[in-house]
């Protein structure tokens, strides 16, 4: 097997049960989960920096003001996506937050058209109709539009829109982002503990070894990420990527009991139509192009 979607489902299957793990620290506040991930994130990737030696990129984009000022924003999005996953998951809205991973491809398409100029095919089109149907149905059922789902795909979006141009690799944009975030989550983490509020102070050693534990969880989904992205193709790789929010919905609805009405299940049935559409297409063009670059 093609080493590569080894790492593309180890990836997805890690961000996919991701649920769990914040699940199990409900007790700490989603702003508090995030700072760790952003302190034990930027030592988690700062080590592994050091132990590739990729220090060059990160100190030449440092002494780039533009650059720096890209990846604030960058980080500015990332940490919201963050904050409101984390949030989602403490508040039993897992099922919510999967709906955002499964059209976040579908949004990410429809952005490159309207940024990027690119020309969409017509199954692409239409998958996102589809899509689009999907939502206004959700919104329509539940008389308020599913905000957590299309804050998580479009702030996502836009986090990739951001990230295409830019300079740095993954792992070395990571690094950045997080050291920039570094000195407001160190600040807040300082305030805490002032105020005898700090969790990983005040907490059980277990809740120690789980908030720091965020670390790893951040930077390993994008290392296996990112050496999948180099060794197969991006068509099967955004194939792949529905693993994780198939894997969300699952542990949403049979591991924490979430409800899952009929006319929910409608409005997912829209969305997952979309996704057969858009997958499809791109699998088949990417077959076909295959195919004519192995005849010539």
């Amino acid at each position: 097997m093609n080493p590569g979607i080894v790492y593309a489902t180890l990836a997805y299957v890690l961000w996919g049960i991701f649920p769990i793990y914040f699940h199990v620290l409900a007790a700490v506040s989603p702003l508090q989960v995030l700072l760790h991930r952003v302190l034990w994130g930027l030592l988690v990737v700062a080590l592994i920096l050091c132990w590739r030696r990729q220090w060059g990129g990160l100190r030449a984009a440092l002494a780039r003001p533009a650059v720096v000022l890209r990846f604030l924003a960058t980080a500015a999005v990332l940490s919201s996506n963050w904050f409101v996953y984390i949030w989602a998951c403490d508040a039993n809205r897992v099922v919510d937050a999967s709906l955002g991973y499964f059209i976040n491809p579908l949004v990410n398409v429809l952005l490159a058209a309207l940024v990027l100029r690119e020309r969409l095919r017509a199954p692409q089109w239409l998958a996102v109709a589809i899509a689009a149907l999907g939502v206004v149905w959700l919104a329509w059922q539940a008389g308020a539009p599913p905000w957590i789902g299309l804050y998580l795909a479009i702030s996502f979006a836009i986090y990739g829109l951001l990230r295409k141009t830019a300079s740095l690799e993954t792992l070395e944009g990571l690094a950045l982002e997080t050291l920039l975030l570094f000195p407001i989550a160190l600040t807040c983490f300082v305030v805490l503990a002032l105020r005898d509020q700090n969790a990983f102070i005040n907490g059980a050693a277990s809740t120690r070894w789980l908030l720091f534990a965020a670390g790893p969880i951040t930077a390993v989904p994008l290392l296996l990420f990112g050496a999948a992205a180099r060794r197969i193709p991006f068509a099967l790789l955004g194939i792949l990527q529905y693993v994780s929010p198939s894997l969300q919905l699952v542990i949403g609805l049979w591991l924490f009991h979430e409800p899952f009405s009929a006319a929910r299940r409608t409005g997912y049935c829209a969305i997952w139509l979309a996704f057969v559409v858009y997958a499809g297409e791109g699998w088949w063009r990417s077959r076909r192009v295959g195919a004519l670059s192995a005849g010539t």
